[in-house]
């Protein structure tokens, strides 16, 4: 039977039992299996708050992770004792000094020693091996599957005395029984055993085993923080799996590195003890110090898994002591190189751990986009001997720097929101090149339409384009009353006060734009023009940054790459504005740009004068515009070419540029014809100067 291809763009994977064995998304639209009533209730997001998040899925990483062979099973065993930093009472939080007895301070029976011992079996068909691990929620016993043949892992209580931790199991079975995801780790069975500490009856949870290590494990045998791209490969791979516990309702609670297992090509969570529902107002909240968000230890939600997601990827990236001093915040990234370094990855982490949950990422989805954004730049070079990459993708929220031809001003478009009423309107508008015409469209559309966002915006967009400022502000009063939290009227609003050159303005604009969606390279590039705008050596620094982040994440950003050529040649460095120029792709709509700019720089004095390589290498770049365009700029630059070459010394003969011999005459010649092509393209003024040096540069004669 043909199996069922993942519909999602860019994803090569299978759907099965409901999810694509690749990415773990489930096919759209999202079916969540049927869960009991105690798993229906669920705290929901404002309509703002989802409009806001709304993002798809933006494409798939590639990350060649360091080996991870399979193990003996039997090598993960672990004493059976519990630390004493882990022996603290359930009840009042004592610490407790015996492995079994009462508490001296509130009377509660506790016991820590585990309950199963090696060749001990459970139900006739689980023979115990002995124990794997320790949490706060219990022993984790490695055992054999002797039906069946296969290893499992059982869990049992931590403390079997202990009436709020038989409670917390039964539970867990319950919500575990619909939970089915290529990203969770199986559960196989649920069992009971009679004649448990104090003859009572226990119960234990039959889960999948997992050959793997954990993302704390990992971090350990590394010496310290995993490559950030490494990690962020694991958080993103892992978010699927958080996304679809809050499609059930369910809030995971205590997300940590320990939590997550890499199993080779698959990241799994492996403990799902802290689960509870979404909204649920009784019994206690589990999590962990140093990842549990502020307003989870009342009413945990799904962003507050994000917050911990956040704080897990921070521990993974750095060293800092995020259970201590920073336990509810992260160091400056003068204490963090690699957050100085990464600016797009800090800016991720800030967000994921804001204190508001309001400001942070509100779905699993949008944060998994957000991250991949943020890895495409980590990637585009080697990292501690981890190579990588990103394919290359577009943005869910912005058009790509090719599409439909660009801005000539080089400032990105948003998407259209497919979604909104007035889509249809905004898509027929792009095939009108008129401003006016598009702004009496929209200007028209809206009053049909007026709980359209999308038909504001764009209204709001031709009015800065045509410059019509005062019904500008207006309308972008109107929009922020409407809804203030769209990120995309903070867009339109810097983008006015960018045309307007209140600069300082636009700059707080993009500032914000950048902090909210650090995964996008659309506001890092706007960011980039406002320096260069500014034009001093400090804001030019600022620009080269920018510009320089964007082109080495996507090399189609064609105008990151031109940007980045003009601030280094605003600079003076000649060698590198060539490098940006060139990192420009011949499939860009740009690439007759910055073959123009190439060329013209290879001419200039910059540096010196042009030498004989130089003006080889201007030759090539004005060959390749051959087949793509044939106007005044390209014939003045071959004009330029060939009266530059005419004045080289030295021998040359049989040689040539761009077909015509490397020689004073014949190179005058081809000066003279090309200067009288472009005159043609010209009236007045111009034409006469053209003319002009056409009459200028022609080689002498007799007559």
């Amino acid at each position: 039977m043909e199996m069922e291809r993942c519909a999602h763009a860019g994803c090569q994977g299978v759907v099965e039992e409901g999810y694509c064995t690749a990415c773990g998304l489930a096919p759209s639209p999202l079916r969540p299996p049927v869960v009991s009533a105690a798993v229906s209730a669920r705290s929901t997001l404002s309509a703002r708050g989802s409009k806001r998040s709304a993002s798809r899925r933006l494409g798939a990483p590639t990350l060649a992770r360091p080996p991870l062979p399979r193990r003996d099973p039997l090598a993960a065993l672990v004493p059976f004792e519990v630390p004493a930093r882990r022996r603290v009472c359930s009840s009042c939080d004592q610490p407790l000094s015996r492995e079994a007895g009462f508490c001296p301070r509130c009377g509660q029976e506790y016991s820590f020693l585990p309950t199963l011992s090696p060749g001990d079996r459970v139900a006739e068909k689980y023979e115990i091996k002995g124990t794997v691990a320790f949490g706060g929620l219990g022993w984790i016993y490695l055992a054999l599957d002797t039906v069946l043949g296969r290893w499992v892992i059982l869990k049992g209580l931590l403390d079997s005395k202990d009436p709020k931790m038989l409670e917390v199991a039964v539970q867990e079975r319950e919500y575990l029984a619909a939970v089915k995801h290529p990203n969770i780790v199986g559960i196989h069975d649920f069992v009971t055993r009679s004649g448990g500490a104090g003859d009572r009856s226990e119960g234990f949870i039959v889960l999948e085993y997992v050959n793997g290590k954990t993302l704390m494990t990992l971090r350990k045998e590394a010496g310290g923080p995993l490559p950030p791209a490494q990690a962020c490969a694991y958080i993103w791979e892992i978010l699927p799996a958080l996304g679809y516990l809050d499609d059930l309702d369910l809030v995971y609670c205590d997300f940590k590195p320990e939590n997550v297992m890499v199993e080779d090509e698959t990241v799994k969570l492996i403990d799902l003890g802290a689960v509870r529902p979404a909204g649920a107002t009784d019994g206690d909240v589990y999590g962990s110090l140093g990842y549990i968000a502020p307003e989870a230890h009342e009413a945990p939600t799904s962003r507050s898994d994000l917050y911990s997601v956040g704080r897990a990827l921070a521990v993974l990236v750095a060293t800092f002591d995020f259970q201590g001093r920073y336990a509810d915040s992260l160091p400056p990234p003068n204490e963090v190189p690699l957050f100085a370094q990464e600016d797009a990855l800090h800016r991720f982490l800030l967000k994921a751990t804001r204190a508001n949950p309001d400001e942070r990422f509100q779905s699993a989805a949008e944060m998994r986009g957000q991250l991949l954004g943020v890895m495409r730049g980590l990637v585009s070079k080697d990292e501690r001997g981890i190579g990588g990459r990103v394919e290359r993708v577009d943005s869910a929220l912005f058009e790509g720097d090719d599409e439909r031809a660009g801005r000539a001003d080089g400032f990105p478009r948003v998407r259209v929101d497919r979604d909104d009423e007035g889509a249809a309107i905004v898509l027929a508008a792009a095939a009108l090149a008129d401003p006016e015409r598009r702004r009496s469209m929209f200007a028209r559309a809206v009053v049909e339409m007026p709980g359209s966002m999308e038909l504001k915006l764009r209204l709001l967009d031709e009015l800065v384009t045509l410059a019509r400022f005062p019904l500008a502000e207006d309308l972008l009063a109107t929009l922020q009353a409407t809804d203030p939290t769209d990120w995309r009227v903070g867009w339109y609003r810097g983008r006015m006060r960018f045309v307007e050159k209140r600069t300082a303005e636009a700059l707080a604009d993009f500032e914000r734009l950048a902090a909210d969606l650090p995964g996008e390279l659309a506001p890092r590039h706007v960011l980039g023009l406002i320096h260069e705008r500014e034009g001093g050596a400090g804001d030019l620094a600022a620009a080269v940054a920018c510009f320089e982040r964007v082109s080495r994440a996507d090399a189609s950003f064609a105008s990151a790459s031109l940007g980045l050529g003009r601030c280094r040649e605003r600079q003076k460095d000649r060698a590198g504005a060539i490098e940006a120029y060139r990192r420009v792709p011949s499939t860009s709509h740009r690439y007759v740009a910055a073959q123009l700019a190439l060329a013209t720089l290879l001419l200039s004095d910059l540096g010196g004068t042009p030498t004989r390589s130089d003006l080889e290498h201007a030759g090539e770049a004005a060959a390749a515009l051959d087949p793509l365009a044939d106007g005044l700029a390209k014939h003045e630059l071959r004009a330029t070419i060939f009266a530059t070459a005419a004045t080289v010394r030295g021998e040359t003969r049989g040689e040539a540029i761009l077909g015509v011999p490397w020689e004073p005459r014949a190179l005058r010649r081809a000066a003279e014809h090309e200067l009288r092509t472009c005159a043609r393209f010209v009236d007045g003024d111009r034409k006469i100067e053209l003319i002009d040096r056409a009459n200028a540069v022609r080689p002498l004669t007799w007559t």
